[in-house]
């Protein structure tokens, strides 16, 4: 028997404090949620409501299919900036009329729906999860284009928006635009560039130029509709496809467009999976509220695949980290997870070997992190650490089947590229409350400076002043404790979002199932030069 035995406790006292300090974990972070959820606010969300619209999420609800989910991307973004959390856009993966789309909403609760560089980085972000897994887009868009004071950090990397339109229609992928309101200036080549077009009457506004613009630059007099209303494209310029009697029209319109695209994944829907032995609630109180303290990855392992059926890979070779084959909601997976947080020489050569396998099967890979890095230490340095931990980030580099990354507890150093962190390209990248994320520990990085600083006075020959470096130390520890949580690093895009970890099993199976929309497909001896 292959199904996972689990020895969690879940009436003890260490098991009620780790999932008390994830619940107190997931509080904060629905807190921050709830600011993208508000939008602009209440003054602006009633304006908008008064001029008879529907808020970006009530337009994507009513394009996706009844009783479908919808798996929203970097609903964080921005958090910690100068900028609304949320980046005025909403992203993410949802079904319609069957089909796996990936879908934006600008939000024009918040400036207009106007685009700072955190929208542009959201969207490019969306763009790159769509090429690579060969989802039709549909972009529901109202828009004032940049937000014009924060230009100098919008016109010249914003330009990569229009290319990628063009690129994923040029590989054969949908890209939908349905304009509700303005797609001025820079914005209308989104309508622009689209495959299918849909706008609303006496909504949608799309120009280069607007009245205002074209009398300081023609002397001509023009009003909206005359330069880019609706009716004016749908009749008159024929940039318009479709034009819709109102919103609820607009959707249903492009229901309709995506229903005739004739689209198929490359992969058929696998069997229905069986669930897992143990139940979701219980991941609430497998990671410690201290992350130097281990845990088991095979009780996580236990509450995601299905059937909770594990065939370990070199179950007694480097024990720090498990790797294994599973299904999870009945897609075959390659699952590395770390076990006490540090990578020795044996565990990277077995990684190695593991992502080398999958790649020869054409099986995704996920890797479950909580990871302090690669072991440091005269032994282990002569022992080859440099060229075995080289060894797996080259596998992982160079490995072509796609990759989803969970990160659990810990995350540092190398130790996180070797597992597939953002930087590696994976799919998919989500952390659950309980991650942090840096070059190193607080009091490990805050320690180095110190240690650096004293021997810096001592060649010096002058005096080290420790309430100096106490303070110094302290702050350090501060900045970098709060520079590792997992918040900050979703406000910046360094990963697809913060999730409950109950929610695992579910977000990992939606990514799959929008992943096999694309061939998934392993190389085969295309790795780079293997130190050995």
């Amino acid at each position: 028997m292959t199904v996972l035995a689990s020895a969690l406790d879940t009436s003890g006292p260490a098991y009620t404090a780790h999932r008390e300090a994830m619940l107190e974990r997931l509080a904060a972070i629905g807190a921050e949620h709830a600011k993208a959820l508000a939008g602009g606010g209440e003054k602006y969300t009633a304006r908008h409501r008064a001029r008879g619209k529907l808020l970006a999420r009530e337009r994507v609800e009513l394009l996706l299919d009844p009783d479908t989910p919808f798996l929203e991307l970097s609903p964080l973004a921005g958090w910690g900036s100068d900028y609304t959390v949320g980046a005025s856009i909403v992203t993410g993966i949802g079904v319609v009329e069957g089909v796996e789309c990936l879908i934006t909403a600008n939000d024009p609760t918040v400036r207009g729906g106007a685009s700072n560089p955190w929208t542009l980085k959201k969207a490019l972000r969306a763009n790159e999860i769509a090429r690579a897994n060969r989802l039709p887009c549909i972009a529901l868009v109202e828009s004032g284009g940049a937000d014009l004071p924060s230009q100098k950090e919008i016109f010249i990397p914003g330009g990569a928006l229009f290319k990628d339109i063009t690129r994923l229609s040029a590989a054969g992928i949908p890209t939908v635009a349905v304009v509700f309101g303005n797609s001025t200036a820079g914005g209308a080549y989104v309508p622009g560039m689209s495959d299918h077009v849909i706008m609303v009457r006496d909504q949608a506004k799309v120009f280069l130029g607007g009245p205002p613009l074209v009398k300081m630059a023609t002397g001509e007099d023009a009003d909206d509709e005359a330069l880019g209303g609706a009716e004016m494209h749908a009749r008159t310029s024929g940039l318009a496809d479709h034009f819709a009697a109102d919103e609820a029209d607009a959707l249903r319109q492009a229901r309709r467009v995506v229903a005739r695209l004739n689209w198929h994944k490359a992969h058929p829907d696998p069997a229905p999976a069986e669930p897992p032995k143990y139940a979701e609630e219980e991941l609430l109180g497998i990671v410690p509220g201290e992350l130097k303290v281990p845990f088991d990855p095979r009780e996580v392992i236990a509450r995601i695949v299905d059937g909770s059926d594990f065939d370990e890979f070199k179950p007694l070779y480097g024990p720090s980290l498990v790797t294994g084959w599973a299904r999870l909601h009945g897609y075959p997976v390659g699952v590395l997870a770390n076990a006490q947080g540090v990578l020795f020489s044996a565990e990277s050569q077995k990684a190695a070997q593991f992502i080398q396998l999958a790649n020869q099967r054409d099986i995704p890979l996920v890797f479950l992190h909580n990871t302090t890095g690669y072991m440091v230490g005269r032994e282990y340095e002569q022992g080859g650490i440099v060229k075995h931990g080289s060894l797996m980030i080259n596998a992982v580099s160079n490995s072509r089947v796609p990759h989803l990354s969970v990160l659990m507890g810990a995350s540092y150093g190398a130790g996180h590229y070797g597992m597939c962190g953002r930087a590696f390209d994976p799919r998919f990248l989500f952390a659950w409350p309980s991650a942090k994320s840096a070059v190193m520990g607080p009091q490990q990085l805050a320690g180095v400076l110190s240690i650096v600083a004293r021997a810096s006075a001592a060649a010096k020959g002058q005096p080290y002043d420790d309430e100096a470096d106490a303070g110094l130390r302290a702050m350090v520890e501060r900045q970098i404790e709060a520079e590792s949580l997992p918040v900050f690093l979703s406000g910046r895009l360094y990963d697809d979002g913060v999730i409950d970890p109950r929610d695992t099993r579910t977000v990992l199976g939606l990514c799959l199932s929008a992943i096999h929309t694309a061939p998934v497909e392993g190389v085969r001896g295309g790795f780079g030069v293997f130190r050995m």
